[in-house]
Formats: C-alpha cells, structure tokens, sequence
C-alpha cells in the first residue's frame, strides 16, 4: 500500500503551476511529451437578446411595482435585487408582467429571473410560442 502512494506522488511531482490561469505538465523523463494549458478569450458569444421595447416596457412595470423614483436609472443589466426589491416584490413583478403581457409564467421560470434582461428574454420566448 505503501510503495502505491510513493508512485502516485512520483506522478504528480511533474504538474507545476505557473500561474492562477497557467498550468504546466511535463514527464519525469525527458524523452516523454510536455505541453501546457492556458485559457483562451473568449472570442465570440451567443446571446438571445430581448426586443428594445420589451425591455422598456419591463423597465417601466418594474419602476412602477417597487415605486421608485422618477430618476432611478432601470437598465436590462438592472437586477431586482441591487433595486432593492425581496421575494415578495419579485413576486408582485412576475404578477405585474403576467398582466401586461397577456402571459402566463411558470413558478421554476419565475425563479431563474434576476435581471430587467432575463425577464425579458423569458417574455419574448413566452409570446413567441
């Protein structure tokens, strides 16, 4: 038992880290293969926005339901939460959309909605099926 745990560290000694988003691996010989692994940008990304005026719109029941003031600035990147509002205020949102939208929003749907943007999204795929 004892000479498999001195093997299995014999093996990790070649892994060197070099850096937080660098990692290194290389064989106790030198005739065997290293490489290394870094982290590639990212170079493009898929993003089903909502429609401009589904957003406003969104923008605009959401002021109303949390009763904010006339200058509080309401974005799609606005969380419900940085707008101060608790379970019970999203609740009343998710309700004020249902009524203005003619939809209908499932409990585990209403429960993935943080954002002006996720809100909307969800919108759109409702009314387009």
């Amino acid at each position: 038992m004892a000479s498999s745990a001195a093997s299995a560290v014999s093996f990790a000694r070649p892994v060197k880290a070099i850096n937080a988003n660098s990692v290194s691996f290389s064989a106790p010989r030198k005739d065997n293969v290293s490489f290394r692994l870094q982290p590639v940008s990212q170079r493009f990304s898929v993003r089903c926005a909502a429609k401009k005026e589904t957003v406003e719109k969104v923008c605009d029941i959401v002021k109303s339901q949390l009763a904010l003031a006339d200058d509080t600035v309401v974005s799609g990147s606005s969380t419900f939460a940085d707008l101060g509002a608790d379970s019970l205020d999203t609740v009343e949102i998710v309700m004020g959309l249902e009524e203005a939208f003619g939809i209908s929003v499932e409990e585990s749907s209403a429960q993935t909605i943080a954002t002006v943007e996720d809100a909307a999204n969800l919108i759109d795929s409702l009314v387009a099926n």
